[in-house]
């Protein structure tokens, strides 16, 4: 069942230009892959000097995980009738927002292409969760045209943040570091 933008942007934190998925177009409890095309767009905000570069990448990466959160936090396609328009069921509650998340690594990461503007089709991207818990999280990531492999890694996503630093000692300061 296909998630289009409307539903993708309110489930995560970017929205507007900033979100660049456009449709959930497969998910699982382990792993979501999605479409996008605006890495054609010429005002894509992740452009610079007129050019998409392929590192860029890791943030449509990076918001497949957020999305993936969502979905595997409540956001389930069931709760919605219209999934082209974004319309939830009447009376149908929304889902609980997933836990606040930011990418505190990559890994591994390979890149096989320059740029990601002058990819012709759209770009699929694939995240997988490998490991985790209720603070963390291991995805692996692909992005991809339908012509061409264009970059892949790991990442490690960080869940509440605040609640994180709290449970691991407290944030340190600097005189505190070493």
């Amino acid at each position: 069942m296909r998630l289009n933008r409307a539903w993708i942007e309110s489930r995560i934190p970017h929205h507007g230009r900033m979100c660049l998925l456009d449709e959930v177009i497969d998910w699982s409890a382990a792993r979501v892959s999605c479409r996008s095309s605006t890495h054609r767009e010429a005002d894509n905000p992740l452009r610079a000097h007129g050019r998409l570069g392929v590192a860029c990448g890791i943030e449509y990466a990076a918001q497949a995980m957020a999305v993936h959160g969502a979905l595997v936090a409540g956001g389930a396609p069931a709760a919605f009738a219209d999934l082209d328009h974004g319309a939830p069921l009447a009376g149908a509650p929304l889902a609980g927002a997933p836990a606040a998340g930011f990418l505190a690594a990559v890994r591994d990461v390979r890149f096989y292409s320059l740029r990601l503007d002058d990819v012709q089709g759209d770009l699929i991207c694939d995240a997988a969760r490998m490991a985790g818990d209720a603070s963390t999280a291991l995805y692996e990531f692909e992005l991809r045209s339908e012509a061409a492999l264009l970059l892949r890694g790991r990442a490690t996503v960080v869940f509440d943040a605040g609640l994180f630093f709290a449970s691991a000692g407290g944030a340190r300061t600097e005189g505190e570091l070493g």
